[in-house]
């Protein structure tokens, strides 16, 4: 039985993670922003192998090693980034599908790099895109933020889950907000609601101990630290409102994913 739950659990990350993953890498020369023709073959590789049916979106980040002002290397990063959105698109990747472009700057060297500097420097200068596969939650209902909503989808984000009994969000989930930010600072046009879940009470009451406040608020809550994460990063909060739902819609997929947090598109 341990054993069978231990196969549940590992089943069940896999799952997580396969919805968002690292498709390639491509690395730059020391202070350039353009690739060399091995680096370019690798995208148009990927053009060709990638099963853009099951592709909901790609997201392009860029680095730069440590070296340098950050300044200069949040412009150097992002035209990096520039770089392979533009070999995605003359190659024929639909640039739709393309829904985050981002220069991240420099990485900052931790203390064991330096054992290995020029080659974690040599790392650093890079690419990422990353594959955001299509969800198969249903019509209506999508696993991130799309440039074609309409009044009533719903934007269900699995990687934005809490510890059992928060409302503290976590840093895998700050990380997946900062990827909202930059599509909902785009689409000023959405209005939202964010609606906060839970898993694990009693049908008779309306909702979960929150142990971080101790009030039995904790979907709200959980809602309410959203909206609040995305006030502090510059959204206008009339454009969105939070809700408590409860445990009212559980999703069928197990515990984790019903203490989420989830999106409804309410004007456009």
């Amino acid at each position: 039985m341990k054993n069978l739950f231990s196969l549940l659990f590992l089943l069940f990350f896999c799952y997580l993670s396969a919805q968002t993953k690292k498709a390639e890498t491509v690395y730059f020369g020391f202070d350039k922003s353009k690739l060399d023709k091995h680096q370019i073959q690798i995208i148009v590789n990927f053009i060709k192998t990638v099963d853009t049916t099951n592709v909901e979106s790609i997201q392009i980040y860029g680095y730069c090693d440590d070296r340098g002002d950050n300044d200069y290397n949040y412009k150097l990063s992002n035209n990096r980034v520039k770089t392979v959105q533009d070999i995605l698109t003359s190659n024929g990747f639909n640039k739709n599908k393309i829904v985050i472009i981002e220069g991240k700057g420099r990485v900052i060297l931790t203390n064991d790099a330096f054992k290995n500097l020029n080659e974690t420097r040599s790392k650093n200068r890079r690419v990422d895109l990353l594959i955001v596969k299509k969800n198969s939650f249903g019509k209506g209902i999508y696993n991130s933020f799309q440039d074609n909503h309409k009044v009533g989808d719903r934007v269900y984000l699995e990687t934005i889950l809490f510890p059992l009994g928060s409302s503290k969000l976590t840093e895998q989930s700050k990380m997946e907000l900062d990827k909202i930010l930059i599509i909902l600072q785009k689409q000023k046009n959405i209005q939202f609601e964010i609606k906060g879940h839970v898993c694990c009470t009693p049908s008779y009451y309306d909702d979960a101990i929150d142990k971080d406040t101790h009030e039995r608020k904790l979907s709200l809550n959980r809602a309410k630290n959203v909206y609040k994460y995305l006030i502090s990063k510059g959204i206008n909060s009339l454009r969105m409102k939070y809700i408590g739902c409860g445990n009212k819609f559980p999703t069928g997929l197990g515990e984790a994913l019903d203490r989420r947090v989830e999106f409804l598109i309410v004007k456009i």
